[in-house]
């Protein structure tokens, strides 16, 4: 096993070579459990600076810094960070690589519960070499990691099919709007302060460090419900009590329009559609609920407008925050910002077409859930014995 340097960010040459370099994002973004490219790359005298800590295609990367427990098989030569630890079979005969990578898969709250770092989480070599792992013969290594890449393989197939209904959504809103900050189409230009009729706010008390078991208890979104760009109303934390009369308006209801008020820099100012949602959950006080004029604007135009790339940045350059605070977006700053209005019968075009984009997506999501579960199921049994 062996950890990585990094050249010096000081010298630029080092960063103008032809040696793939992989980082803790390089793993983050390997959905597939591979990294077939990396997003930089080094010189020969960058590698020479990090005493040529160089790995072979087909070591398996672990991330030791941040994403710990990250784990991705190299398909490529490449060198990598500080943050990543190499790990290459010395006896092929006794261990397969791909069964290593999923049962480090397994133990990730395990590397977390030894993790160190206040600010950032991170596990030292010794740790891993500490681990003890349970070692089947080499052809049951090999027929339970098949198993698990085929269960893997349809998991990212559902995950890739609901990315491309996401982008064709995002197609078609430019095909029918344009870019929305540079206006191409010459669209009117007005404030939200014209579009919106209100907006409403939440409520935090405090709660449970833990989601409610059922519908009919009371529960307060976490910000993870919002950050994300699609509602997901399992990100809540349990409220013990009866809401007060005077709170039971922050109930989520099917059909709003939720506005992330606060949050990091690059999720402040995320919009999500409720296109259903389960009784009893509330509307933390992070959050705005936008209540918009329907002779105006369609619900779905505004979320998909309020998080277009472009657009979604001029929103968060509204925030603002003192230090050690997260970013925070005002009503006034808010309903003060410029946006295009095109006619509203041609937003409800729009909204019709991405309505049936969405219930395709939604079928998808629900096969990624089936598969999830599967995948889960027999990663669980994979390591208990039971797929030999």
């Amino acid at each position: 096993m062996q950890s990585g340097g990094t050249p010096s960010r000081g010298k630029s040459e080092y960063y103008k070579g032809t040696i793939p370099w992989s980082k803790i994002s390089d793993l983050e973004k390997s959905n597939d459990g591979y990294i077939y490219k990396t997003e930089e790359h080094i010189s020969t005298e960058g590698l020479k600076s990090i005493n040529n800590r160089f790995f072979k295609k087909g070591t398996l990367l672990l991330a030791m810094y941040g994403s710990v427990g990250k784990t991705a098989i190299a398909k490529i030569d490449l060198s990598t960070n500080q943050a990543i630890l190499g790990i290459n079979i010395q006896d092929e005969t006794k261990l397969d690589i791909r069964y290593l990578r999923f049962w480090f898969t397994t133990i990730k709250e395990q590397l977390l519960n030894r993790a160190v770092g206040a600010a950032l989480a991170n596990i030292s070599l010794g740790i891993v070499k500490d681990l003890e792992i349970p070692l089947p013969p080499l052809p049951t290594q090999q027929k339970i990691a098949t198993i698990l890449d085929k269960a893997d393989e349809l998991r990212q197939y559902n995950k890739k099919l609901i990315e491309k209904y996401d982008a064709l959504t995002q197609s078609l809103f430019l095909e029918m709007f344009g870019d929305p900050v540079k206006n191409e189409k010459g669209w009117e230009i007005t404030t939200f302060s014209k579009i919106l009729s209100k907006i409403e706010s939440g409520w935090s008390p405090v709660c449970e460090n833990k989601p409610r078991n059922n519908n009919n208890e009371w529960a307060v979104l976490k910000l993870g419900s919002v950050s994300y760009g699609t509602y997901n109303s399992k990100e809540n934390k349990k409220y013990e009590f009866e809401v007060p009369i005077a709170k039971l308006d922050c109930e989520v209801k099917k059909g709003d329009l939720l506005f992330t008020r606060k949050n990091t820099y690059h999720m402040v100012g995320t919009t999500v559609f409720v296109y259903d949602t389960e009784p009893r959950l509330l509307l933390p006080d992070t959050v705005f609920r936008l209540i918009y004029l329907k002779e105006k604007a369609n619900p779905l135009f505004l979320y998909y407008l309020l998080n277009h790339n472009k657009f979604s940045a001029e929103i968060q350059s509204l925030a603002s925050g003192t230090s050690g605070s997260m970013p925070n977006i005002s009503k006034a700053k808010l309903q003060s910002k410029e946006t295009i209005l095109p006619p509203v019968n041609l937003q409800n075009q729009f909204a019709e077409r991405a309505q049936l984009i969405e219930t395709q997506k939604q079928q998808a999501q629900e096969a990624l859930v089936k598969s999830e579960a599967l995948f889960q199921s027999l990663l669980q049994r994979a390591f208990k014995g039971e797929l030999n």
